[in-house]
């Protein structure tokens, strides 16, 4: 399935892109073509309708492909032709016409005149002839073909030009038949090499055909009254895009072949210059090497006897060296001694002054000990002589107080006693009475008892004094 699928896609005919390209633009000159008609047939009824409220019944013939003009009224009316137009005038019951040629403008009845107006200018007619070669290969040749009238009084005669909107319409069409139809005789004898390659031939060919149809034989015959300005051919295209694609190898292939060889010989003379160029660097860098390993040489032998002779002179100076410290060595022995020496006396003398100096600060300390000792003792005696005076003079003064001095200090303390008692929850009255006793010491006594039952009477009662 998968083989059959391979082949159908071989024989799968190849889109032909150039072929597509000229029928698009072909296509486009075509609408640009029926644009341009289009744009003038509806410019032409608006100047007339312009020109029909300046000039008094003025009126156009509606969709004529020519500005033709007809004022007056009734049977009384003017047929104006432009200038680049042919017209033909014809009267019932006239054979010939009345009026025939270019621009020529006429009186005209409209109940016995006719008339007949064709373009004067050239015309072009566009050409896509689908021809098949000797090679019974497809081809389609494009060209255009210009033409004009030379003779109107045979043309009218022999050619329709009644089409109100475009007269030359159908005589183009005709024509565009006759050189398809030569240019199809004319490739069908031809190869395909020579249609791509020279197009004389057939324009030769379409020209003398066109020419022979439309000016005639020469001499009496006419023709069709009109006269073949050029003929060209644009372009002749291979219809297989496969086929035009093999006739395309050769020639690449010739161009790639040059190419290739062009290639080769350039990269046989790169390589070959670059095998020089190797060679010669080569060869300097082997004689580089050898100058280097020579240079190397000499100079490690260089650096060699300098080590030798720098080793040699160092030997000897640290030989002398040693030398010269040993010496220095036993100098400084000798004079350590000595310095041992006077160092062990001075040490000695330093202790025995040390000692000396140790005893006399013992001695001092001892004393001043004795003498702060003695100072302490003295202050704590007069102190406690001080403090034995004073307890004396306190209970001496105490000794001295009567019971009346103590209860007037007793009475000026009451109120600041009075504020640091708490506030009273119950009144009590105790009599404080004055028979105490005949003696003082009686009514000291009785006071202090006194005050100590009115003491307890101002504390709080306590849950356990309620209870009891």
């Amino acid at each position: 399935m998968s083989a059959n699928n391979s082949i159908h896609s071989n024989h799968e005919p190849v889109r032909n892109e150039y072929l597509d390209q000229v029928r698009e633009q072909q296509q486009r000159v075509e609408v640009d073509l029926k644009a341009r008609k289009m744009v003038a047939q509806v410019q032409a009824p608006m100047g007339g309708r312009a020109r029909a409220l300046a000039v008094a019944a003025p009126r156009e013939i509606p969709g004529n492909a020519v500005d033709v003009r007809i004022t007056g009224f009734w049977r009384w009316k003017t047929v104006v032709v432009p200038p680049n137009a042919y017209v033909v005038h014809t009267r019932r019951g006239h054979a010939q016409p009345l009026h025939i040629g270019l621009g020529v403008s006429f009186r005209f009845n409209p109940a016995t005149d006719s008339f007949l107006v064709v373009p004067g200018a050239m015309q072009t007619i566009l050409i896509n002839a689908h021809c098949i070669c000797r090679e019974l290969q497809g081809l389609l040749v494009q060209g255009y073909v210009q033409w004009i009238i030379e003779d109107f009084a045979t043309a009218y005669k022999k050619l329709d030009f009644t089409d109100a909107e475009e007269p030359m319409r159908v005589v183009n069409v005709q024509l565009r038949e006759q050189a398809e139809a030569a240019i199809k005789d004319k490739v069908a004898t031809m190869s395909i090499d020579a249609v791509l390659s020279d197009k004389q031939p057939i324009i030769e060919e379409l020209t003398a055909r066109l020419r022979h149809v439309a000016e005639g034989l020469g001499g009496g015959d006419k023709g069709l009254g009109l006269r073949i300005v050029t003929v060209q051919v644009k372009e002749a295209v291979v219809s297989s895009g496969r086929l035009w694609e093999s006739l395309q190898k050769p020639f690449r292939a010739e161009r790639e072949r040059v190419a290739r060889l062009a290639t080769l010989e350039t990269e046989e003379a790169i390589a070959h210059r670059e095998q020089e160029v190797e060679q010669a660097r080569e060869r300097m860098r082997l004689e580089s090497e050898g100058e280097l390993s020579m240079l190397r040489a000499r100079k490690e032998a260089e650096a060699y006897d300098r080590e030798q002779a720098e080793h040699l002179r160092r030997r000897q100076r640290e030989e002398e060296d040693a030398r010269k410290l040993a010496v220095e060595h036993q100098q400084t022995a000798l004079q350590n001694a000595e310095l041992e020496k006077a160092r062990l006396a001075v040490e000695a003398e330093l202790a025995k002054l040390k000692q000396e100096v140790e005893a006399a600060q013992r001695k001092r300390q001892a004393l001043a000990a004795i003498d702060v000792l003695d100072t302490e003792r003295a202050a704590a005696n007069r102190q406690a002589r001080a403090e034995l005076e004073l307890q004396d003079d306190r209970e001496r003064i105490l000794n001295g107080r009567t019971p009346a001095n103590l209860q007037a200090r007793l009475v000026e303390l009451l109120p600041a006693i009075a504020e640091k008692l708490p506030q009273p929850q119950e009144l009590r009255s105790v009599s404080i009475g004055g028979a105490a006793g005949a003696q003082e010491g009686q009514a000291l006594t009785t006071l202090v008892r006194q005050m100590l039952v009115l003491a307890g009477a101002l504390k709080p009662e306590t849950p356990e004094r309620r209870e009891s």
